[in-house]
Parts: structure tokens; sequence; C-alpha cells
């Protein structure tokens, strides 16, 4: 990066530091950070190497083919056409695959990439429906070495994967035990599928959930549902309603009886002084109710003065 100025050359580095440590715990994230690199160093190989990786890890199938391509142009290194044909496998291309793999130099290539490309290109044929012809790619000096190496149980996992589609069972079941022992970091499943193999049934999350839906029906039986509890709220709310109605009707009855001198009363106290007849109350925010003269010189006051609206502000990511 010594063609950039230097602060551009530290802001692309930090953003490359972060997206190799986020690549295994957040791809999407580490991707991101790639692509703000890619923006400030498009003609620096590294950058487009890590987009294309970065691509990789969150299925963008397609940017990572056109990134690694194009990073294998500018450095002249072929060092990721195991991940290139596995793209294009993703991409329902196993034939491409292939090609990738019988054009590769692997002479030229370190053993873990060679070995990563064979593996790939065994699942194309699997792809294909040619489960014998994978097996027999598989079948290399390197399967039965010591198996210390970091890419031993998956070469043993592939070709244990290739026997079991090929119909040959159970010397797919010793494969997989040889893998399970050679797994140290369990990087494979290769423990579960001998188990599987050998009928042994793990029971899963679906126990505790049956036990989940039968603790909910029981609490629901003693509770009872929440349409039961509207129900018991509506009936209260009808007996309400029905006191109402009694107490009503007991005024009314008790208003009649006080006669026409009390209703006389009753009207000249809610007449203003002008005789204009009973005047309704506006009720405020207050306990005391105002008349709508009163409330129309106040809404008036509070119109002269005009209003605000916040508006949020948009956060900086």
């Amino acid at each position: 990066m010594l063609s950039l100025a230097r602060p551009v050359a530290d802001t692309v580095a930090r953003h490359l530091v972060a997206t190799g440590v986020l690549i295994d715990e957040d791809p999407e994230q580490a991707l991101a950070h790639a692509l703000a690199a890619r923006r400030l160093a498009s003609r620096i190989a590294a950058v487009r190497e890590a987009v294309g990786l970065a691509a990789y890890r969150t299925g963008e199938w397609q940017t990572a083919i056109a990134e690694l391509r194009t990073y294998h142009r500018m450095t002249g290194r072929h060092t990721h056409l195991a991940v290139l044909a596995d793209s294009e496998r993703a991409l329902g291309r196993p034939e491409r695959a292939i090609d990738i793999y019988r054009g590769a130099n692997r002479d030229a290539m370190d053993k873990a990439s060679a070995i990563e490309l064979l593996i790939v290109a065994a699942g194309a044929r699997r792809d294909l429906g040619q489960a014998d012809a994978a097996v027999a790619m598989l079948q290399v000096q390197e399967l039965t070495g010591g198996g210390t190496e970091p890419w031993a149980a998956r070469l043993r996992y592939a070709y244990a994967d290739s026997l079991l589609a090929a119909g040959r069972r159970e010397e797919a079941r010793e494969w997989f035990a040889r893998t399970a022992d050679a797994d140290e970091n369990a990087e494979t499943d290769a423990a579960e599928r001998l188990l599987e193999l050998d009928g042994v049934v793990i029971e899963g999350d679906d126990e505790f959930d049956d036990d989940d839906e039968a603790d909910d029906e029981a609490t629901d039986d003693e509770t009872g549902n929440d349409e039961t509890r509207y129900d018991a709220t509506a009936d209260v709310d009808d007996d309400v309603d029905d006191e109402d109605d009694v107490d009503d009707e007991d005024d009314a009855e008790e208003l009649a009886a006080q006669g026409a001198g009390d209703e006389a009363d009753l009207v000249v106290a809610e007449t203003d002084e002008d005789g204009r007849g009973p005047v309704p109350a506006v009720l405020t925010g207050d306990d005391d109710a105002t008349t709508p003269d009163e409330a129309g010189d106040g809404a008036r006051g509070e119109a002269g003065g005009g209003g605000s609206q916040e508006r949020p502000g948009a956060s900086a990511s």
C-alpha cells in the first residue's frame, strides 16, 4: 500500500484488519469493512482478496468469483482456486468446478491448497451423480498419512462421504471413524455421522418442545384462555351498565317529584346574565369547567404564540 497517501493507507489497513478479525464470527460485517477498503483502494491486490474471501463466507458467490479472479490476475498467484471452484459448485455449475481442478497447476500449489481443491472437485463429481469417480479421485497418498495435518480430517471426511454416496456403507463407517480420530478440533460432524450409521438416535430439542407445549396446555386449563377472560370482563361491564341504568331511573323519579318550582330554579341557575339560555360547560385539563368564551380567548392567545415540532435526527452509522 505504499502507493497510497499515508492517511488513506492507514484507513485501508484498519478496514483490512477488521475484515480478518470478523470474517469467522461476523462475515457480513467483515464484508462491509472489505468493501469500504475497496472504495478507497480498488487497485490494491490484498483489498480485492479480502473482498473475495469475505463474500465467499457470506454466500455472495458471484462477488467472490469476480474479486478472486481479479486478485489472481493482479498477482499472478492461484492461491484460492478451491474457493473459486466451490463458488461455482454453489451456483449449480459443477462442471466449471471440475474444469478449474483440471486446469490448475497442482505442483505449484502448496499441499493444503491442492488438497482443498481436490475435495471440492470430488464434491462436484458427486453433484453430477458420479460417486464412484469421486471415490477414485480421493484415493491419494495423503489419505492414508499420519493425519496430523490440518486438512487430513477434511480429506478423510470427503472420502467417507463419497463411499456412502456410492453405497459402500461399511467402508464409509470405517472412514468416518478414522475422521473422528483425526478431527481433534471437531471441524467436521464425523462423530455424529458415525452414530447415525450405527443407528444411535440422540434425542434433540423435540422432547423439550413437547414438554413446553404440555406445560402451556396445563396453564391454559388452570387459568383459562384469553377469550374466556374477555367474556367474563364483558359480563362484569354489563352488570355495571345495568346498575347505572337503575341509578338514572331513580334520579329521574326524584327529579320529577321535586316539582316544577325546582325545575325553574335549575334553569335559572344554568342561564347566563343576558338570559340567552343554558350555557354548556367546556371541559379542560383542570377539575373546573370553563365556558366557551373563556376557552376561545385562551385558544386565540395560544394560537398567536405559534408552536414547534421536534424532528428526530438521523444517527450516524
